[in-house]
């Protein structure tokens, strides 16, 4: 470029910077319009020679006034668009930077935290943090270190948006992979959101874990259980899965020890529920019930997947339990899924068989081998009473642990 078109190019530059700091929020508006219009993926070179040089000019600019106005929302969506135009360009190391130096990660993550954001910038923000995150470890540690984690995390849990929630979710997963020092923080945020009462959050932290998990840490399993509480199929089908794949993992035995009482809700769990269920004048099964159902599901799947898993969870007295819920003429889907799962220890174990034949009497006997998934519905009152007060427990002694691995 001659000396003479360069001096061009800069006094076009510096007429568009005099505009800019001249301008209020309308025209400002349409610079935006136009900056993003015009070169959303250039290259930093792209750039530059669009800015004759001076792009971190408008840069700097369009980041102090968002950072002025990001309370009030003053075009903030414009804002972040146009900030992504340089921090999605190829070769934007230098951009990057000057972002960053100047509390650019900060203001994303208190734009995420405001409750009078709107859900769309909410989303431009995890955009740009995405956008940081990919430039490497260094990056992601930074966002980490400014409490970004919690500040996703909140963000998933509170979003009524899908789409954001989807976004932040693809953040924290990218957070955890390359990032070694923080990938236990991402790892214990993800399990954290499993309590929260956002279905769609649930679901996406539960995927997000097992994208992520290469340890396990024991503090999963007490809210991955109580996931099982939830009225969402979808919510549910993510923990059953996430159960399965922990099978392999130290949490294993913590995991079926918590799962078999699950079968059992204690009476002060199902007076709580009562309670509950009569305050918010539910007509739906007690989560304790629709927990105790998804258990029984779980433990058949378990069970059928592996004759090393049948065993550990005889030994843990599962057949008492699964004919206790057999029992509940209070939750049909409890009764169905125990009933299932039932038939697949009696016909893999004929001292299971004996047991639950003597428990159940000769007739009901026969009704549950004929069809154990409709056995609930020809169940009168006392047969359920007599379930639920059952005493069945099997040996677990070397000599039962002989026959069983006999019949295995």
């Amino acid at each position: 470029m001659s000396f003479s078109q360069d001096q061009a190019a800069i006094t076009k530059l510096m007429a568009f910077l005099q505009e800019w700091d001249q301008s209020g929020k309308s025209v400002r508006s349409r610079i935006l319009n136009d900056f993003i219009k015009y070169n959303m993926g250039k290259t930093s070179p792209e750039l530059e020679l669009e800015f004759a040089q001076g792009g971190s000019l408008f840069l700097t600019r369009l980041t102090a006034w968002m950072r002025l106005t990001y309370m009030i929302g003053t075009c903030l969506g414009l804002q972040l668009q146009a900030i992504g135009v340089f921090l999605s360009a190829a070769s934007n190391h230098r951009y990057l930077i000057e972002f960053l130096e100047v509390g650019g990660v900060l203001t994303l993550l208190e734009i995420l935290g405001q409750a009078q954001s709107k859900e769309e910038d909410k989303t431009e923000a995890i955009k740009l943090l995405q956008s940081i995150a990919s430039a490497g470890r260094k990056y992601k540690e930074i966002i980490c270190e400014s409490y970004g984690v919690r500040a996703v995390a909140e963000c998933l849990a509170k979003s009524k948006s899908e789409h954001t929630q989807e976004q932040a979710c693809a953040l924290l997963e990218s957070l955890a992979h390359g990032n070694p020092k923080y990938q236990i923080q991402v790892y214990k945020g993800l399990i954290a959101l499993l309590p929260c009462n956002s279905p769609k959050a649930q679901q996406l932290a539960l995927q997000t874990i097992r994208a992520i998990v290469k340890t396990a840490h024991s503090s999963i399993v007490e809210p991955l259980l109580n996931v099982l509480r939830s009225f969402h199929l979808e919510v549910q089908y993510e923990a059953i899965e996430m159960i399965q794949e922990l099978m392999n993992y130290e949490v294993r035995p913590a995991l079926l020890k918590g799962l078999v009482p699950l079968l059992k809700p204690s009476k002060e769990g199902l007076q709580r529920s009562k309670i509950l269920n009569d305050m918010q004048k539910m007509s739906l099964s007690l989560p304790v019930f629709v927990q105790q159902a998804a258990a029984a599901k779980t433990i058949g799947i378990l069970a059928k997947q592996s004759p090393e898993l049948s065993k550990e969870l005889l030994h843990l007295r599962v057949v008492h339990h699964l004919v206790y819920a057999m029992g509940n003429q209070e939750n049909s889907e409890s009764q169905r899924q125990a009933s299932l799962t039932l038939e697949h220890f009696v016909r893999m174990f004929p001292v299971v068989e004996v047991h639950v034949q003597k428990a159940m009497g000769d007739n009901l006997f026969h009704l549950f081998l004929e069809n154990s998934e409709l056995l609930y519905m020809k169940m009168d009152s006392v047969q359920a009473a007599i379930l639920s007060a059952n005493n069945i427990n099997i040996p677990g002694g070397k000599s039962c642990c002989r026959n069983i691995d006999l019949q295995l």
